[in-house]
């Protein structure tokens, strides 16, 4: 109830109200017309989405229009209608007044007037009816109406146009109204959408559904495809329609065969969206190699998948690798898993039970997770796509000490030689510091620096596990390495002095493969964090002060039994494998099957390829028909070769439709291009030999065909 409802007296009250009523039936008679053929015209040249626009922005402005005209309604308003009565003595503000405001005159004359309200019939405050406005509204929603559906000349059946004399018949066939309807694969769970557009990206396997209406009637319709074939269109009485499903990328036009052509040579594009396999990430463990902490009974995994149109199952796979060398025995099983989520994105949490597992030291178990989509076929079959996350592996270490024998392949230590030394140095710094207050000061600087010195001999060959050159320095193989008196005791003698380190000495080991190409990413990088402590060892000790330098000999020490602690790796024996010896054909001297020396190079096989053939024969206009047709049939077999084939598709039909143009021809080669084969390397020609080179050259042929018809009189 509105502050003039309040203040009014009850005998007004009925009136107010009805004047506000007269103002809504006014309002909505003036604009229903409007509303009505606003949304006529928009849905007729826009379609759906735009008679809604319409929709909405009548009935705003209606509603506006609305709140203004009973905003007018005032206590004002109603006063001055009340005035026009002799009887209120223009006093009738006094009714819609507080009384609290009042003199004692003012409140007499109120009670006066609220008696003659009393004694007098109803009173109509009613606002009078905007005619004008209302007919107006109506007429121009009728010119509106009329305007849009009144028979036009456009619209007339061919058959009236040709029987009226002297009308001006049509010259061409006219396309008056499409629509495409787009059903995707049911799997997906998209709507079924319709437009007034040719084209258009929707689902693979979707079902496309064409009406056509044409002007004059033609005898038949078709759509023509890019490979040259069509597709009928069949008229149900009012329009052509076809139905079409959608699996690769088509270009089509629409074809007429009538009395009347049809001029409109548009290509328009059908462009399929693949359904991908689903992603599958692992979120838990963090790394692909996980060692069983002790104590461990469960290894917890999770991981996250998701797919365009919706999850199917998952399970997991679980492989079992039990033994070591060449007696491993492996296990295969599948264990199914649920998600969490939505169709689309979906995690998978679950805790292995090593025990129920039956897992035991030196084990590893590998473990995948493998997870399907709803694909379905153009069948409506399930075709479920599968895709498999990356391996992740628990490994339970072996027991200590135990080494394989007795096998075919060859067992090594990630870093077979020089694990103890670190210790060794370690023990001749601490002897250094206790002898401190009795060496002079020279004495012991030259004892630290000579204990640097065997930190970086150490740490260059650490470092060539990890291709590193080393650059230079003290010998670092043979067992005088060391000073007499550096305090190095029996623990290190077999650090330096082992046969390993000969090769060590005079080769490169880290070009070797049992060297830095045998390190899991996992031991290098802790072997690195070794290498980073000597150097601050080194750092300290050469600078003469062993006590500083100690804290870094203790962490590269800790990282060094880690990494001695790595597990082990397994290389089979390969030895040269010559091909077996035909004991019929010894000493026969048949020399079938065996290539001469003097042979030269044979050119490389180049497969044939439609694109480089388009795109040297359009390099000169106009290109022959045979080639485009070979490269049409080529691109409709390979799909995949090309990221947009639907571009090069439309560029290859723009040079067919003009076969003299330059610019549609550069287009094409420009696309052509990334399709093109890589060119086979040529072998670099010898310098030609001098005179005496030549001399030299003859020499050899003639001693190589003598020696070989020696060879061949022998056989005989």
């Amino acid at each position: 109830m509105s502050a003039v409802d309040t203040g009014a007296p009850a005998a007004l009250r009925a009136a107010i109200r009805a004047a506000r009523r007269r103002a809504l039936v006014a309002t909505l008679a003036g604009w229903l017309p409007v509303l009505v053929a606003a949304v006529l015209v928009a849905a007729a040249f826009a379609g759906r989405a735009a008679a809604i626009a319409a929709a909405a922005v009548v009935i705003a402005l209606a509603a506006f229009a609305l709140r203004a005209r009973i905003a007018r309604l005032t206590a004002r308003h109603f006063a001055r209608r009340l005035d026009t009565d002799p009887a209120f003595e223009d006093s009738a503000d006094l009714l819609f007044a507080a009384g609290a405001a009042l003199g004692p005159l003012q409140r007499l004359q109120r009670e006066r007037l609220e008696a003659l309200l009393a004694a007098s019939p109803a009173r109509d405050l009613r606002p009078a009816w905007p005619v004008r406005g209302i007919a107006l509204a109506w007429f121009a929603a009728a010119l509106a109406l009329a305007a849009l559906y009144w028979p036009s000349a456009a619209q007339t059946p061919a058959e009236t146009v040709a029987a009226t004399p002297g009308s001006d018949a049509p010259t061409v066939t006219l396309l008056v109204a499409a629509e495409l309807t787009v059903a995707p694969p049911p799997y997906t769970g998209m709507p079924t959408t319709a437009s007034d557009g040719l084209s258009t990206t929707t689902p693979a396997g979707s079902t496309l559904r064409w009406r056509l209406h044409l002007s004059p009637q033609p005898e038949a319709v078709a759509l023509a495809l890019h490979d040259g074939s069509t597709l009928p269109l069949q008229f149900d009485g009012e329009a052509w329609t076809g139905e079409l499903p959608l699996e690769r990328p088509t270009l089509y036009r629409i074809a007429v065969d009538g009395a009347l052509p049809y001029e409109d040579t548009t290509l328009h594009r059908l462009q399929p969206i693949p359904d991908r396999p689903p992603r599958v990430r692992v979120l838990a463990p963090d790394r692909n190699l996980s060692l069983r902490a002790e104590g461990q009974r469960g290894w917890t995994l999770e991981f996250a998948a998701e797919d365009d149109h919706g999850l199917g199952d998952a399970r997991l796979r679980l492989t079992m690798t039990k033994g070591s060398g060449e007696q491993v025995a492996v296990s295969e099983r599948t264990l199914p898993i649920r998600g969490e989520g939505d169709g689309r994105q979906r995690r998978y949490a679950t805790t292995l039970d090593l025990a129920t597992l039956g897992m035991a030291e030196g084990d590893d178990l590998i473990v995948r997770l493998e997870v399907a989509d709803r694909r379905h076929d153009a069948a409506g079959r399930p075709a479920p796509q599968r895709s498999r996350s990356a391996s992740v592996i628990l490994r339970w270490p072996p027991p200590a000490g135990d080494e394989s024998v007795g096998m075919e392949g060859l067992v090594r230590r990630a870093l077979p030689a020089y694990f103890r030394s670190q210790r060794q140095i370690i023990i001749d710094t601490e002897a250094l510091l206790a002898e401190r207050p009795r060496l002079p000061a020279e004495r012991f600087s030259q004892r630290a620096d000579a204990i640097g010195v065997d930190q970086r001999i150490l740490r260059m060959r650490y470092g060539e596990f990890l291709g590193e050159e080393n650059d230079g320095g003290r010998d670092v193989g043979g067992a005088d390495a060391h000073a007499d008196d550096d305090g190095h005791g029996a623990d290190g003698g077999d650090g330096f002095g082992a046969a390993g380190d000969v090769v060590a000495a005079y080769g490169h080991t880290h070009d070797d493969a049992e060297a830095a190409t045998l390190l899991d990413p996992e031991t290098r990088a802790i072997l690195k964090q070794a290498l980073d402590a000597m150097w601050q060892s080194e750092r300290e000790l050469r600078s003469g002060d062993p006590r500083d330098a100690l804290p870094h000999q203790y962490r590269a020490l800790d990282f060094i039994k880690r990494v001695q602690q790595a597990s082990r790796i397994y290389l089979a024996r390969v030895g040269l494998e010559l091909p077996p010896i035909d004991p019929a054909r010894r000493m026969t001297g048949d020399r079938a099957g065996i290539g001469s020396r003097r042979d030269g190079l044979r050119a490389a096989d180049v497969a044939p390829s439609p694109a480089l053939d388009l795109w040297q024969a359009a390099a000169t206009l106009p290109v022959p028909v045979a080639v485009l047709d070979d490269f049409a049939v080529w691109i409709d077999v390979h799909p995949d070769a090309v990221a947009e084939p639907v571009d090069l598709l439309a560029a290859l039909a723009m040079l067919r439709a003009e076969p003299d143009c330059t610019r549609c021809a550069e287009d094409l080669r420009m696309r052509l291009w990334p399709l093109l084969p890589r060119a086979v390397p040529a072998p670099t020609a010898r310098p030609a030999a001098d005179a005496a080179g030549g001399a030299w050259l003859d020499a050899l042929a003639r001693g190589a065909a003598a020696a070989d018809d020696t060879a061949t009189e022998d056989g005989e």
